[in-house]
């Protein structure tokens, strides 16, 4: 006989938090309509509890203490949304051996602790849901977990940061420096004080180590993460990728090597994984580098299924406060049905750590910025370079001629090898002829 209410807590008052409630306050009665029973929001506890958050509580729901909810044994499932690592995985690890359901939006917890917990989960029979814990409002999660589960996953590139995807735009549109368009995007309040995390890749490796664990079933790996950030990018590297029919975009990528065969029968495969967030370059016609703004978009390719794209907000307190409510519901229809553990989590596999590529051992194309001087036979000293290295040349743009003085010499190659780029542009920065460090882009995509 299922239960006929479920009792939820959430830890942590602040956006998402108050977006959650607001949720499941204000469309109590569809979720009811929906499920056949209700969801009753008995407490929240966060340490301010006077700010009027525009939400209304029923008196005595909000509390100043997370044990009050840790240990309430009528609460089932606890809803942590405090951020950071402790003391969020102190109540995760609490709430969980006190056999209640957990959901978080955590994701720099789960990329990094994430393993100790879905096994103490695993250990103590309840479920984790963490389908806000990426991409905000839209349910990726659930499409690799459920939509795509027939499906062999060969690639997944996402635009998962909005601030960074917000500077990106904002430098292509308006044509500014990165340093202008991160002032603009903090004004805005879209970046952080401190947005290290953002404009490193920090925050899309988090995401990408949850995402790359569901698709090729691996344990989480954010320290196997390739991780580059945008700050190094500038207005000129953003006309020059127009040029050649490119947009620069900050893309975390999961790429099964060698690309598993479609519709493969029997035995397991037995390729790598590329996991990488890095600026990349995208041919302007595809439509994840039409995405722009704060907005997220995730493209997934399946053997069965092909190209799909999923695209939405990425962050919000109503977004990302219906992602976990969509996880409240489906662990309450568990509850109500007493059959938890229908969908596994996240399950560590022996030796899949190795599956990861090495970023020196992938092969993309490349767009190359060098500083050269502008002297007769400049092309020929770097093209001799990059050709002892196998790299070959299929586009150059050189603009502005200042006879003398360092200029711009924009190079896109086909298919090369990391490690030979690594080692060609180490020598060609030594080069008499090139005044600066060279910058290099990785490029997505298929090659004329």
């Amino acid at each position: 006989m299922g239960k006929d209410k479920i009792s939820v807590g959430i830890i942590g008052f602040g956006t998402v938090g108050t977006g959650t409630a607001r949720i499941l306050i204000e469309n109590r009665d569809i979720l009811s309509q929906r499920t056949g029973f209700n969801i009753n929001l008995k407490r929240v506890a966060d340490i301010d509890i006077k700010t009027d958050r525009g939400v209304k509580l029923s008196e005595g729901t909000l509390i100043n203490n997370a044990k009050e909810i840790l240990n309430d044994p009528e609460i089932d499932i606890v809803v942590e949304l405090i951020g950071g690592i402790h003391p969020a995985k102190d109540f995760i690890l609490q709430a969980i051996r006190n056999k209640k359901h957990v959901i978080t939006a955590n994701k720099a917890l789960l990329a990094t602790e994430g393993n100790e917990i879905f096994a103490e989960a695993e250990k103590y029979g309840v479920e984790i849901g963490f389908e806000a814990s990426v991409a905000g409002g839209i349910p990726i999660i659930k499409v690799i977990r459920e939509g795509l589960i027939a499906n062999r996953i060969m690639a997944v590139y996402g635009i998962i940061n909005g601030t960074s995807n917000y500077i990106l735009t904002k430098m292509t549109d308006d044509k500014v420096e990165f340093s202008d368009a991160l002032k603009e995007a903090q004004r805005l309040g879209y970046a952080e004080a401190d947005p290290t995390y953002d404009i490193e890749g920090i925050d899309s490796a988090h995401k990408l180590a949850i995402l790359a664990s569901l698709a090729y079933n691996i344990p989480l790996s954010f320290d196997a993460i390739y991780k580059e950030g945008i700050t190094k990018l500038t207005s000129q590297d953003i006309e020059f990728a127009g040029e050649l029919g490119y947009k620069i975009k900050l893309l975390a990528i999961a790429k099964a090597t060698p690309p598993v065969p479609p519709l493969v029968r029997g035995g397991e495969w037995g390729g790598e994984v590329e996991l990488r967030v890095h600026p990349t370059m995208v041919p302007k016609d595809y439509l994840i580098s039409k995405v722009d703004g704060v907005f997220n978009a995730i493209y997934v390719h399946g053997d069965a299924v092909g190209d799909t794209l999923y695209y939405g907000r990425g962050a919000g307190d109503m977004p990302t406060g219906s992602s976990i409510v969509s996880d409240i519901v489906d662990i309450a229809r568990d509850i109500n049905k007493d059959t938890t553990g229908r969908i596994p989590g996240i399950r560590s596999v022996k030796g899949a750590e190795s599956k990861i590529k090495n970023i020196e051992d992938i092969e993309a194309m490349y767009y190359f910025r060098f500083s050269a001087f502008d002297r007769p036979g400049v092309l020929s000293r770097i093209s001799g370079v990059l050709g002892n290295y196998n790299i070959s040349i299929a586009s150059v743009i050189q603009k502005g001629r200042k006879v003398g003085e360092a200029v711009p010499l924009i190079v896109l190659t086909h298919r090369a090898k990391e490690r030979d780029v690594i080692k060609a542009v180490a020598e060609i920065d030594k080069l008499p002829v090139v005044a600066d460090k060279t910058l290099y882009i990785r490029v997505e995509g298929k090659e004329e």
